[in-house]
């Protein structure tokens, strides 16, 4: 799927607007695994501040709080079944109960998903570099030849 920014110029069109799309159907994946990494994270904390079981009207409250008093809407492509990415902690994190009034095994859950959400974030900055670099291309297209812009336009 990664061409080296160098190679961008060596794809003609249509393999230019599928590399992108590609690329931010990747995106979506990845930003969808850190929400669930963060729903993680903001169930663990609420868990703790609480003396019960949480309600369903807590994880509404907990999972749809931003902290700047908006809700989280998202329109998400992904479909759950799809597979996490290669994080071990990931897996490991989803099949592992933690009781959330032990303080170790609490501050173990946030250390390793902390460092899982590190690196997804990391991986989604360098997508973004990367659909950058190719909209930046197709732009430069456009311009030497405004034309092939329709070619994406469906014909009746």
């Amino acid at each position: 799927m990664r061409p080296e920014s160098a190679d961008i110029g060596a794809l003609d069109l249509p393999a230019l607007r599928e590399y992108r799309h590609r690329l931010e159907a990747e995106e979506d994946r990845v930003s969808y695994w850190r929400r669930l990494v963060h729903a993680r994270l903001d169930l663990l904390a609420a868990e703790r501040a609480t003396d019960h079981v949480l309600t369903l009207p807590d994880l509404v409250r907990v999972l749809g709080d931003t902290g700047t008093g908006q809700t989280r809407q998202a329109l998400v492509s992904v479909r759950a079944a799809e597979p996490l990415p290669e994080l071990p902690e990931l897996t490991e994190m989803w099949a592992t109960d933690v009781d959330p009034r032990d303080d170790a095994q609490v501050a173990d859950a946030v250390e390793r998903l902390t460092g899982a959400e590190r690196q997804l974030t990391d991986y989604r900055r360098a997508l973004h570099q990367r659909i950058d670099e190719a909209t930046a291309e197709l732009i430069a297209r456009y311009r030497e030849n405004p034309r092939a812009a329709l070619a994406v336009i469906p014909e009746d």
